[in-house]
C-alpha cells in the first residue's frame, strides 16, 4: 500500500505543479472544475445519495452555479471579480460554522431528507467557493515572479496548496515522533479521527508556516509582508485541518474508510483535497484583505 501510494503521488504531483504554474487562469479555472466536481461526486455519495442519476443532476445543477458565476463576472478590461470574492467569503463563514457541526460528531447522522439536505448544502459551501478561491488566487497578479515566466499568481497558488500538503505531511510525521507526549493522551478529535493527535496538529502549523516563508518571496512578497503571510498561512492552515476533520466525519457517519477509489493508495479525489476546500478560500480572503 505504502509502494502503490508514493508512485501515485510521484505521478500526480508533478502534474499538479505544473498546471498550477504553467497553465493560464482560464484554463486552470476548467481544469479544477472538473476535479472539484469530482469530489463532489464522492461528497454526494458521502452525503447519502446512491442513485447515479439523482447525484449526476445535483452535480449538473452545481456545476451551472459555476457556469453563471463565470458569466457574471467577465474577465476582461471591464471585467469584475467580486462574485468570486464574495463567494470566498462565503466559504469562510461555512467553515467556520462547521465547527460547530465538528464539536457535535453525532449530529446529521439521520437518514431523513434534512440530514441529507444539510449534507448536500455543505457540499455546496465547501466546494464552490473553494473554487472561487483557486480562481482570485490564480489571476491575482501578472506581474513576473522569480520564476521565469511565470506570474506571480500562480506562484501565490502554488503557495496556498503547498501550506495544506506541508501541514498534512507535518502533522503525520509530528504525530508518530511526539503524538501523545506532552498533550498526556488527549486526542484531537477522538470521536471523529482517533489517530490525529495535538502534537501532530502543531507540528503541521509549523511546517505550513515555514513553507509558506521560504516561497513568499518567489510570489513576490517583501521583507515588511512575510509576517502577513505567516499569519494567513498559519490560519489556512488550521482550516485545512477543519477541512480535514469535516470529511472524516462524513466518512464515519457514511460507514466507509475512502471517499472513493479513483487513485490508488490514496482512496479518492475527496480524500485528496478536503483540506484544500477549507483552505483557499481563507487564502484568498486573507490575501486580498491584507493586501499582499
Amino acid at each position: 500500500m505504502t509502494r502503490t501510494r508514493v508512485l501515485t503521488a510521484l505521478i500526480i504531483a508533478p502534474l499538479a505543479i505544473a498546471a498550477v504554474l504553467l497553465l493560464p487562469t482560464p484554463w486552470m479555472v476548467a481544469v479544477t472544475a472538473v476535479v472539484f466536481l469530482m469530489a463532489l461526486w464522492e461528497w454526494l455519495r458521502l452525503a447519502g445519495i446512491d442513485d447515479s442519476l439523482s447525484r449526476g443532476l445535483l452535480l449538473l445543477a452545481n456545476l451551472l452555479v459555476m457556469a453563471a458565476l463565470v458569466w457574471a463576472s467577465p474577465n476582461d478590461s471591464g471585467g469584475s471579480l467580486v462574485l468570486f470574492k464574495l463567494a470566498s467569503v462565503a466559504g469562510v463563514a461555512w467553515w467556520l460554522a462547521s465547527m460547530l457541526w465538528l464539536r457535535r460528531p453525532t449530529f446529521g447522522t439521520g437518514h431523513d431528507a434534512r440530514d441529507c439536505m444539510l449534507k448536500l448544502a455543505a457540499g455546496t459551501l465547501a466546494v464552490v467557493p473553494a473554487w472561487c478561491a483557486l480562481a482570485l488566487i490564480h489571476a491575482s497578479d501578472n506581474a513576473p515572479s522569480a520564476i521565469a515566466w511565470v506570474p506571480q499568481g500562480h506562484v501565490w497558488l502554488l503557495l496556498a496548496l503547498m501550506i495544506v500538503w506541508a501541514a498534512d505531511t507535518g502533522a503525520y510525521f509530528a504525530g508518530r515522533r511526539f503524538g501523545g507526549r506532552f498533550s498526556k493522551g488527549r486526542k484531537l478529535a477522538p470521536a471523529i479521527s482517533p489517530n490525529k493527535t495535538i502534537e501532530g496538529m502543531v507540528g503541521g502549523l509549523l511546517a505550513g508556516v515555514l513553507v509558506a516563508l521560504l516561497l513568499a518571496p518567489v510570489a513576490g512578497a517583501s521583507l515588511v509582508e512575510l509576517p502577513l503571510v505567516a499569519l494567513v498561512a498559519l490560519l489556512t492552515a488550521v482550516f485545512s485541518v477543519f477541512g480535514d476533520l469535516f470529511e472524516s466525519l462524513l466518512k464515519r457517519q457514511a460507514g466507509v474508510k475512502d471517499s472513493g477509489t479513483l487513485l490508488p493508495g490514496h482512496g479518492g479525489v475527496l480524500d485528496r483535497i478536503d483540506g484544500v476546500l477549507a483552505a483557499l478560500p481563507v487564502f484568498a480572503v486573507g490575501k486580498i484583505w491584507l493586501g499582499f
